[in-house]
């Protein structure tokens, strides 16, 4: 499905008339169908004859780091297991101070090893130390629990391996996982141990611990988020308050007849880790040993994430609500009158967009705004990238074009990605930004964002971020024997050079970058499940999307665009659009997308 064309052998040329339509804004200007042979815009050409064209032709950063099939170890320890694909973080990285060089592996003779607490869930909620010494891990042993999105904070050449437990599946032994700490800090890598929630609260952190000092490893233990903490922020639910209580108590439901629930059960606020299928039994025995059937409690799924799940009742109820509803594991019990407290502290769960599952069809490492902007909504973002930037199929045009930049009276930009394959090539060559002398347009704020981080001002842009503002911005200006430079994607629409050209320029339209469709795009569309939304910020995310998936996917899905030019590709897909952004930018497709779930007025 990767496009195939060729380039034309000088600066000026262009993809043919009747392409699929581009970009509504810069965020957005990628498109995917082949290259076409191109042809130049001179002053008064107006048009070009048109040349054969071949047709046009995704990860959950909170899901739990379950392992890949080529990650499941099929043998005992040592054995390494794939790198688990996870959505791009694209966050800027902190400096990394743990005492190791960029391969990571320690100076000394034997590497360090260290416990890392990954927190409750949201993978936002790992401490600063934990994030620096995963950005300089050389081994990641990762836990079921651990978020999924941290594994991309490792180096790519980190090996990961899954250890993971759950209640009828250990990947390996307490005993084996040690032996691996120990045997990967021997040959002297930086080793990564992450646990869901603390090491040191029912984490077996200590046990870790025990078996690191009795080889002589040198370890660290770094804290983290513990669960309980997580749920008493993410439902409303303190832990002590001044009028309820001042004592809090942490015990484990896995083996409820060690327990002595009579000197425990009475504690003002009960957190039970893993007692989410002992429950009953464990409710029992609180009730018989005089704690109150009418206690409150609540049992809570996978907290502090978009599809955190919480069910309140008492002890006399909740173990009913907890079989109703079908709860399965992991989950944590509160027992306390705090819990009363929720309905009025609750902030996560009013949140506008609180458990909406919507898919972002962006390219990886691109993908990062909206998803952070969508979760801070209480969405769950799912990362299903339909594009992929790809180096453009032949440089020699745009190489000749920065030789001749001097030449040049504009340049435009109309994505990013533009802005970031010209200066790698820029980079590249002989020449520099002191060669430029032309002005500079950019079709809207994302493409200006980019320029500006190069210390170059921006001298033009148009009010709506489209083509057609573009080409408006320009209208009051004499383009008689200018020269316009137009690094784009390989395949986008004609308006700007054509119509360019027809007000007296001479345009060289170069291929800067290609897009493609991501390999596994189709499984993953296929795996999907149930969603609220799908977004799509240009026209070849929609077209690859339905390459891969087919239209017939996003039936009974409301489905979100950035503007008219996407929704006009949808539209000719036969597919239904629910919301169009306003502004043809990240934060108008957000606004649009809070239109849709916006809840019904009352009637009058």
């Amino acid at each position: 499905m990767n496009p195939s064309g060729s380039a034309g052998p000088a600066p000026g040329r262009h993809s043919s008339p009747g392409l699929p339509p581009g970009s509504d804004s810069d965020p957005s200007a990628r498109h995917d169908a082949p290259a076409a042979p191109r042809q130049d815009f001179a002053a008064g050409s107006g048009s070009a004859a048109a040349s054969p064209e071949s047709p046009a032709r995704h990860a959950n950063r909170f899901a739990p780091a379950a392992p890949p099939a080529s990650a499941v170890p099929s043998s005992r320890p040592g054995v390494p297991s794939a790198d688990p694909s996870g959505p791009e973080n694209n966050r800027t990285s902190l400096a990394a101070t743990a005492p190791r060089n960029s391969s990571g592996r320690s100076p000394s003779a034997a590497g360090t090893v260290y416990l890392v607490g990954a927190g409750p869930g949201d993978p936002d909620l790992l401490t600063l130390r934990g994030r620096r010494v995963l950005e300089q891990a050389g081994a990641v042993l990762y836990d079921h629990l651990a978020p999924e999105a941290l594994l991309a904070l490792a180096p790519a050449s980190a090996e990961r391996v899954y250890v993971g437990k759950k209640k009828a599946a250990h990947a390996f032994t307490q005993e084996e996982i040690c032996s691996m700490l120990i045997e990967r800090a021997r040959r002297g890598l930086a080793v990564v141990r992450l646990k869901g929630g603390d090491p040191y609260l029912f984490g077996r952190g200590g046990e870790e611990a025990e078996a690191l000092a009795d080889a002589g490893i040198p370890f660290e233990v770094i804290p983290g988020v513990t669960t309980p903490l997580g749920i008493a922020a993410y439902t409303g639910v303190p832990l002590t308050h001044r009028e309820h209580t001042s004592a809090v108590t942490f015990v484990t439901g896995h083996a409820v007849d060690q327990i002595d629930w009579g000197k425990v059960g009475h504690a003002e606020t009960l957190i039970i880790f893993m007692g989410l299928t002992t429950f009953p039994e464990i409710a029992r025995e609180l009730v018989a040993r005089g704690r109150a059937s009418d206690t409150p409690a609540m049992a809570v799924r996978w907290a502090t994430r978009p599809d955190q799940e919480t069910i309140a009742g008492t002890l006399a109820t909740l173990p009913g609500l907890i079989a109703t509803a079908r709860m399965k594991p992991p989950a944590t019990i509160v027992v306390g009158e705090v819990v009363r407290l929720r309905e009025k502290l609750d902030w996560y769960g009013r949140l506008p967009l609180r458990a909406k599952r919507i898919v972002v069809t962006r390219a990886r490492g691109q993908s990062g705004e909206l998803s952070d902007k969508l979760r801070s909504l209480g969405a769950c973002p799912i990362d299903l990238p339909t594009i992929e930037i790809a180096p453009a199929s032949d440089y020699g045009p745009l190489d000749r074009a920065i030789a001749d930049l001097s030449t040049y009276d504009w340049v435009i930009f109309t994505s990013a990605n533009g802005v970031r394959s010209f200066v790698q090539r820029l980079d590249a060559s002989p020449a520099d930004w002191r060669q430029l002398r032309a002005k500079i347009c950019a079709i809207g704020p994302a493409t200006r964002a980019a320029i500006e981080e190069l210390h170059l001002k921006v001298d033009l842009m148009g009010k709506e971020y489209v083509a057609e503002g573009l080409l408006e911005a320009f209208a009051a200006r004499d383009l008689s024997g200018c020269r316009i430079l137009l690094p784009r994607a390989a395949v986008a629409r004609d308006l700007v050079p054509t119509e360019l050209a027809r007000r007296g320029a001479q345009v060289d339209v170069v291929e800067a970058y290609r897009t493609v469709i991501p390999a596994g795009a189709a499984q993953k569309a296929a795996a999907l499940g149930a969603v609220d939304c799908v977004t799509f910020t240009s026209s070849s995310t929609v077209q690859n999307f339905v390459a891969a998936a087919g239209a017939a996917a996003l039936a009974g899905i409301r489905v979100a665009t950035i503007g008219p030019v996407t929704t006009a590709t949808a539209r000719a897909l036969g597919i239904e659009v629910a919301a169009q952004a306003r502004t043809y930018t990240i934060d108008g497709l957000i606004a649009a997308i809070l239109e849709i779930f916006r809840p019904a007025a009352a009637p009058a």
